[in-house]
């Protein structure tokens, strides 16, 4: 729109057609390329981050649709306007033909004659603000009247300043419309001079922008739930490895375990985070000498991420040793903690294998809750023991739990695991069975526990995994 900043300019000429056309094109396909983009956005309402992209995506499509509507009028020029008073110059309105669907094409222009105390509007701005079209324009002491009340000293003091100062007018507020609605209108203007620099008159063009506005707003809401989400996520994750590592036993090499001859048994274990940090899972590996001189092990897996499941595991792992103080044996204490899950106010499922050994006799008594049963290596090969009845820890009231017994012998090695070192969890168990030379050859329980990190910590695991192996020094 040419400046009317003096009376005697003459108006700025119309860029050439081509030019437009070219401008016209380039944000037509643009356009096109953003709407490819809303659509392959997720249209999950829960996430918060495809919320974000889609408010980004709409945004830049609504101002992409008013660029198109400008360039349009910037092509074709304004269109014929009444005549205006001899001592006036004649407005250049920039009148936007109404389009449905669309959020920001309606722009109006008005122009208010200071000598003659005459408005003149187009006919978009009775629409932007719901003013029947028979009705005559509103002088500038009167536009207040449809001003929001905390907006009117903000419109003042723009007009006083157009009119004495002879400052642009470039500003926001809203309007309430007859029916009751409210708008947001942008207002953009100068003053009319005459020769001598007075001020004659005031054009201004009015915008509705209530919708690029709550574009905008949405676009900020969903970016600051998404970036509370992170926090909170970020947060979670934090509570969640400290608590899982203040509950897993801070081994740093092999530990001998407990203290009483030619039996003790050499421990070691190691816990391998899934291939996502953000995932820190129930999985759990323990160890605990009990008052009887027999040897608590353990390796569980209770289902989920985050602290709800770390705080659970921990829970399980206190119960489980607690329970086995008492001289428990593994089938009853699954069973306990299988009616403890059960009764759990947040309701959850979990695998286990629970062992104790006894020193005198080299016995192990063992029993499994819906878990991979424990592999025994001895003179270079491996396999899996016989696994006794035993359903997932929460899965059924009243689950009872067999038991089974293992004579081992010096030099055994004895490897629990949970099932997330490799995707699909079975797959494990033959390559672990295939490490049976390596283990052969190991010194230490926690050469061996290197051995499963060296094979298995490269590996992109969904989910996170720990290993426990204890050796029958000899």
């Amino acid at each position: 729109m040419p400046s009317h900043l003096s009376a005697d300019r003459s108006a700025a000429q119309p860029p050439q057609r081509g030019t437009v056309d070219a401008l016209i094109s380039q944000t037509r396909r643009l356009r096109g390329e953003v709407d490819a983009v809303r659509r392959e956005a997720p249209a999950d309402d829960e996430d918060p981050q495809g919320r974000w992209q889609r408010a980004l995506c709409n945004l830049a499509l609504h101002q992409l649709n008013d660029l198109d509507e400008h360039l349009a009028q910037l092509r074709d020029g304004p269109p014929p306007v009444p005549a205006q008073p001899a001592t006036l110059p004649a407005v250049r309105a920039v009148p936007v033909a109404p389009r449905h669907g669309s959020l920001l094409s309606r722009v109006g222009s008005a122009e208010w004659n200071l000598l003659t105390d005459e408005a003149t509007w187009s006919g978009e701005l009775y629409e932007i603000l719901g003013r029947d079209p028979a009705a005559p324009p509103l002088t500038l002491d009167e536009l207040p009247s449809l001003v929001h009340d905390d907006d009117r000293p903000r419109l003042t003091a723009m007009v006083t300043d157009c009119l004495i100062d002879a400052k642009p007018i470039d500003g926001e507020f809203r309007v309430q419309r007859p029916d009751g609605a409210t708008r947001t209108v942008h207002m953009m203007g100068e003053p009319v001079l005459d020769a001598g620099g007075s001020t004659v008159s005031m054009w201004a063009v009015l915008r509705d922008v209530s919708e690029l506005r709550r574009s905008q707003r949405t676009v900020r809401e969903s970016r600051d739930t998404l970036q509370r989400q992170r926090h909170i996520a970020q947060t979670e994750h934090r509570l969640a490895v400290e608590l899982q590592e203040a509950v897993l036993p801070p081994w740093r090499g092999s530990l001998r375990f407990p203290q009483r001859g030619p039996e003790t048994l050499d421990l070691a274990a190691h816990y391998l985070p899934s291939s996502s940090r953000a995932l820190v899972g129930g999985d759990w590996y323990d160890a605990l000498e009990l008052p009887d001189g027999e040897t608590l092990l353990s390796v569980g897996d209770l289902t989920g991420h985050g602290v709800s499941v770390t705080s659970g595991m921990a829970m399980l792992i206190g119960a489980l040793r607690g329970m086995a103080v008492t001289g428990t044996q593994p089938g009853q204490l699954l069973s306990w903690l299988n009616q403890l899950l059960d009764a759990s106010v947040q309701p959850a499922l979990g695998s286990t294998v629970c062992c104790r050994y006894r020193p005198e006799t080299r016995t192990l008594t063992w029993a499994q809750a819906g878990h991979p049963a424990p592999l025994l290596f001895r003179n270079g090969t491996g396999r899996t023991l016989a696994a006794p009845a035993g359903v997932l820890l929460g899965a059924t009231s009243g689950a009872v739990y067999g038991q089974a017994e293992e004579i081992l012998e010096d030099g055994d090695l004895l490897l629990l695991h949970t099932d997330g070192l490799v995707p699909g969890g079975t797959a494990a168990v033959p390559r672990l069975l295939d490490l049976a030379p390596r283990f052969g050859g190991a010194r230490t329980a926690q050469d061996c526990v290197r051995t499963v990190v060296e094979e298995f910590g490269d590996a992109e695991r969904e989910d996170d995994a720990c290993v426990l192996v204890a050796r029958v020094a000899p």
